[in-house]
């Protein structure tokens, strides 16, 4: 397998590259002296734009985003970002010289499969009503559903933009979702999973699952809400035996869970159920953001006290606070004083066995005292 070696966060200015690359974009355009390709550069740890100036760039007819490229060139810095200028460049098929995917796409923190399993696990745990059993089964019996929800993005750009996020997400939203349940007893907990499940399962069919993660014909002209309702329907048919006010309840908590009509709802939110799960999107969504925003810097150079750059989505500069010291609490000191009391005893040495016979308790046999002594 062929292995990258350098990664877009680690350039600098003025450093010569060798390496394999993915194109997110690509266009030709036009300058006084000849046309030039504006290139934009991905790898697992984000993006960077790219020039083929004229006249090298009359070597390349048709380049496009989703191509695997080696590329050789060198690392500049215009207007504060850095850029690179290819000197050459070489398209290459992925299966041919065995390219690690996971070093181009970003990927959350734990592998997708393993969230996909804790979110079947927790429903067939959390969920005792037999039709939402039944619901969520076919879901996750569908292949391409599966296929689908666990490499898609939680958002293009915003929060959990990258492969396995959407699952990453769900899971947060149906973790928070409990509970609050559990905090309002009233609240329909079964109902309100299986819409945290569902609520975003047009996001897989939004955005397409390739290198550049553009928005599909159906992402623009629809949103992944409705295709969210229409990927559900068929779903709903198979579970004949779940009443009908119960399916308008569901429907209503998905398509209202932006809050508001100015921010993509349809409808804003009329129950309790419906108001817990747009807080809950919200919350982990901007959570995410912000880890995200503050933890851009490498992790060795981060410190409290720094400041995030400008955060052009939430409007503001986000701050590194100081962390409160981890204390073992009395509990945890206790276990850990008997632990070491265990551990020593074990560590002593045994009695070495002796040619001298044992002396008995009872022998009060007097030593005689030497004269002088």
């Amino acid at each position: 397998m062929t292995q990258k070696k350098s990664f877009i966060t680690d350039l600098v200015a003025n450093q010569n590259i060798s390496d394999y690359f993915a194109l997110a974009q690509a266009q030709r355009r036009e300058a006084k002296n000849g046309p030039y390709w504006q290139l934009t550069l991905a790898d697992r740890t984000g993006t960077m734009e790219a020039r083929i100036w004229y006249p090298q760039s009359l070597h390349y007819e048709n380049l496009k985003a989703e191509q695997f490229v080696h590329i050789t060139g060198q690392v500049a810095l215009f207007k504060d970002q850095i850029q690179m200028n290819i000197a050459e460049l070489r398209v290459i098929d992925n299966a041919d010289h065995g390219l690690c995917l996971t070093d181009f796409l970003p990927s959350s923190s734990i592998p997708p499969q393993e969230l996909y399993t804790e979110l079947q696990n927790f429903l067939n745990t959390e969920l005792t009503y037999t039709p939402w059993k039944n619901l969520c089964h076919n879901i996750f019996a569908d292949e391409n559903m599966r296929t689908a929800l666990i490499n898609a993005p939680g958002a293009k750009s915003i929060h959990h933009a990258y492969a396995g996020g959407l699952v990453e997400h769900t899971l947060a939203i149906m973790k928070i979702c409990k509970v609050l349940a559990e905090l309002y007893p009233q609240v329909d907990k079964e109902i309100l999973l299986v819409a945290a499940l569902c609520h975003d399962l047009g996001k897989a069919f939004e955005l397409s699952q390739g290198i550049s993660r553009e928005y599909t014909d159906e992402g623009r002209l629809l949103g992944h809400i409705l295709i969210g309702l229409e990927k559900l329907e068929p779903f709903l048919h198979q579970t004949p035996d779940l009443p009908h006010e119960l399916i308008l309840h569901l429907k209503h908590i998905i398509i209202s869970h932006h809050g508001e009509l100015e921010f993509g709802s349809p409808r804003r939110p009329k129950t309790v159920e419906a108001f817990i799960l747009h807080f809950a999107d919200n919350l982990d969504a901007k959570i995410n953001t912000v880890q995200n925003a503050v933890s851009e810097q490498p992790e060795q150079e981060r410190q409290f006290g720094q400041w995030s750059e400008f955060h052009r989505v939430l409007g503001r500069y986000l701050y590194q606070p100081m962390r409160t010291p981890k204390q073992k609490s009395q509990k945890q000191k206790r276990n850990q004083k008997r632990s070491d009391q265990q551990w020593a005893e074990a560590s002593e040495p045994l009695d070495q066995p002796s040619d001298e016979p044992k002396k008995s308790k009872t022998d009060k046999t007097k030593i005689p005292v030497l004269p002088g002594f």
